[in-house]
């Protein structure tokens, strides 16, 4: 069942093996015709993953270098079924970077610029500039270290027509990065304008209902004192009439 090969999965994960049966298990659970549920199985196993390549990842450290390529290819194969792109492209990245790094001592681990270019274009695509960028020059690193052939020949064309691609790309990573940074600002500029323009309209509508009740208030103490001189006159009326009256009855 469904179930029964999730949990297989998550014990192969959890038992270290990084084979292709545990590879064609985690396939076979993400076969299902419910769009839901499909979606709530991969982020269960994006979440798990994740935490398992960071234990298995630290748990490695003292294995050969084949050793450590192997489970981190196990793993980027694993994130791409998922649909995990970060994931896989990080220790694609990382993969390559160990290989590089050893590679002075073992010519096998050499990366070659097909590689990185190939890196760097899934990267863009998946929308990370930044690392796309450092893959360019890393490609590009690889023309420079190897022995280039006289310029008369066709490899030489080859190559150059390689790096003129390399650096296209580049380029474009490093302006998409420029304009990834300039809609930031200009997003955090229209957030603060929005912000201002809230606190003024607020500061406003407090000044405006202020004076509203100023207004309000002053009214009614007009009225009040006009209450009170139409008051005060009627009195005067009223004791003037009384005061006609007693004269006219002497």
């Amino acid at each position: 069942s469904h179930m029964s090969q999730l949990s297989l999965f998550h014990l192969q994960i959890k038992t270290r093996r990084f084979n292709e049966t545990t590879i064609q298990i985690l396939e076979s659970v993400l076969v299902s015709k419910d769009v839901k549920s499909l979606m709530e199985v991969r982020s269960s196993l994006t979440e798990f993953l994740r935490s398992e390549s960071l234990c298995v990842i630290r748990t490695i450290a003292d294995k050969t270098v084949q050793q450590k390529l192997l489970v981190l290819e196990f793993f980027v194969r694993a994130f791409a079924i998922v649909g995990d792109s970060e994931s896989c492209l990080a220790l694609r990245y990382e993969a390559l970077v160990m290989r590089q790094l050893k590679s002075a001592s073992c010519e096998w681990l050499r990366v070659s610029y097909d590689e990185w270019l190939n890196f760097a274009e899934h990267a863009l695509d998946s929308g990370f500039h930044s690392i796309a960028g450092k893959a360019c020059e890393n490609a590009l690193l690889c023309f420079q270290k190897n022995d280039l052939v006289e310029p008369e020949t066709y490899k030489f064309s080859e190559d150059l027509g390689a790096v003129r691609k390399i650096k296209r790309l580049k380029d474009f990573a490093m302006t998409s990065i420029s304009s990834r940074s300039v809609q930031v600002q200009a997003a955090e500029y229209l957030k603060r304008k929005r912000t201002e323009k809230s606190k003024t309209d607020s500061f406003c509508k407090e000044n405006q209902c202020l004076a509203s009740i100023s207004f309000r208030n002053g009214i009614k103490k007009r009225n009040l004192q006009k209450l009170h001189e139409h008051q005060s006159i009627l009195r005067i009326n009223d004791e003037l009439d009384i005061n006609n009256m007693d004269e006219a009855s002497l």
